[in-house]
């Protein structure tokens, strides 16, 4: 029986690398990687020229059964203004389609969209975690962009036949993590006081490895052909519990001061930082029940355990 052939765009970055390496090692799949730079493939296994911004080969399409397309642009280039929602629209809006349009005419059955739980907004309410069914009310260029993406895919799909899902992920965290996370990391275990020792907020997360697997589930999951799925590790924490989590993992005492979390969200606001205030002290959960009902799926990693593995690469990479 031959393999099932799937594209991963981004096959170089965070998620897509993850998702590379996980189906080169599982029997079921012949892996194509869609990369920008040619010269960084690292892995035996097809690589293909891919850029959100300009036309793809549609000869690279020819006999792929998945895409997975995990490319994206996230921040903003230098220059450039926070809320240009237009920048924002020519990679993940524009190039998305693009991309979906020649898998579409190449007879791809399946298209895998990795969006962002940004597109239902940035705070819950407590006891109200957003579900796959609640309105979308994106707030930042990149959440409308991603939404905008899934329409315009949804409505490809529903013309063409091509099965589009789309899977929600929130704050993505694992070996090899940067941003707002990697520096946490940093502020722990060099023993930095930090002022989120009474944060009581509620936020979930998920760990590559169990985005990764649910990304796998739904490429030949019967179930998945057109759902939106909302993923998380199935257990939420507060700033000041990931704070402590984290320095157990590193092996260091935390060093937390407990600046009550509205003193700490209002000098942040004075500030000019009311994007960090709301990730340290705003709420943000997803309830992924109809996800697991639907898959049989369940996070085959704990919280625990990811952790511990995004300690371990930190620790043995950081002087490099």
């Amino acid at each position: 029986m031959s393999s099932s052939r799937v594209l991963v765009t981004g096959a170089n970055g965070f998620v897509g690398n993850a998702v590379l390496t996980r189906l080169l090692s599982d029997g079921r799949f012949t892996a194509v990687g869609g990369v920008r730079d040619l010269s960084k493939s690292s892995y035996p296994c097809e690589y293909v020229f891919f850029d959100l911004g300009t036309a793809f080969s549609a000869s690279a399409l020819v006999g792929v059964d998945t895409v997975v397309h995990a490319a994206a642009r996230v921040h903003m280039m230098a220059g450039q203004g926070a809320d240009d929602l237009s920048a924002f629209r020519v990679s993940n809006v524009d190039g998305t389609l693009r991309l979906a349009t020649s898998a579409a005419q190449a007879g791809v059955k399946r298209f895998i969209f990795i969006s962002s739980i940004k597109v239902h907004g940035e705070i819950t309410l407590p006891d109200q975690p957003f579900t796959s069914f609640d309105m979308p009310a994106p707030v930042d260029a990149y959440g409308v962009s991603k939404w905008e993406a899934e329409e315009a895919l949804r409505e490809l799909g529903d013309r063409t036949g091509m099965e589009v899902v789309v899977i929600r992920p929130p704050l993505v965290y694992g070996p090899g993590v940067k941003a707002n996370f990697l520096s946490m990391l940093r502020w722990v275990e060099r023993g930095i006081p930090l002022p989120l020792g009474a944060i009581a907020n509620r936020r979930s997360m998920v760990a590559l490895d169990n985005l990764t697997d649910l990304i796998v589930r739904c490429i030949d999951h019967p179930a998945a052909s057109g759902n939106t799925f909302l993923v998380s590790d199935g257990e939420d924490l507060s700033t000041t519990q990931l704070v402590r989590r984290l320095a157990r993992s590193l092996n260091v005492r935390p060093r937390l001061i407990p600046v009550p979390q509205k003193v700490l969200s209002a000098g942040l606001v004075l500030l000019g930082k009311r994007s960090l205030a709301t990730r340290l002290c705003g709420s943000l959960q997803v309830d992924m029940r109809r996800t697991c009902e639907l898959l049989g799926w369940t996070p085959p990693v704990s919280v625990e355990s990811a952790l511990a593995g995004v300690a371990k690469y930190y620790l043995e990479t950081k002087n490099r």
